[in-house]
């Protein structure tokens, strides 16, 4: 009798080892097929003429123009669509609709021209999300600037 019972023990124990074995492989494959969805954030950034973060047009003189590279990242984990608008001295200079998938990059030469003489002139670029030129609070999703000396 003893044999037996040591024997139901051992076929029971195997069983659950392999139940056991199972869902480990199962839950090894899921976490592989799933992907991990990461900190959603969007890069939005201005480059200089060369495509580093080094020499900015920063003193001009009137009817010169400067030029940047603006890029825009989505990181998003959706397809979004950005509103892009650059503003000099608070008149607006440029606008474009981007609409990006998750993990591309927008990245494009932008040419401004100085038209008056003046030191700490501002050029604004502003980044709105989903089309809206405003959330809530009528502030743009991201926004960079850039001070222009013009003689």
């Amino acid at each position: 009798m003893s044999e037996s019972k040591g024997m139901d023990i051992d076929r029971i124990l195997s069983i659950v080892l392999i139940i056991a074995i199972i869902f480990a492989i199962a839950m090894t494959v899921y976490v592989i097929v799933t992907p991990k969805q990461g900190e959603k954030f969007t890069e939005f950034y201005i480059l200089g003429p060369e495509g580093m973060a080094d020499d900015y047009p920063t003193d001009l003189r009137v009817g010169e123009e400067g030029e940047v590279i603006i890029g825009v990242v989505n990181h998003e984990y959706a397809s979004i669509t950005y509103w892009l608008e650059v503003k000099l001295n608070e008149t607006v200079i440029s606008e474009e609709e981007l609409c990006l998938e998750h993990g591309e990059t927008w990245e494009q030469p932008f040419f401004f021209e100085a038209t008056r003489k003046g030191d700490d002139q501002k050029v604004e670029f502003l980044l709105y999300r989903d089309h809206n030129e405003s959330d809530e609070t009528g502030e743009p999703y991201r926004s960079l600037h850039l001070w222009v000396d013009v003689d």
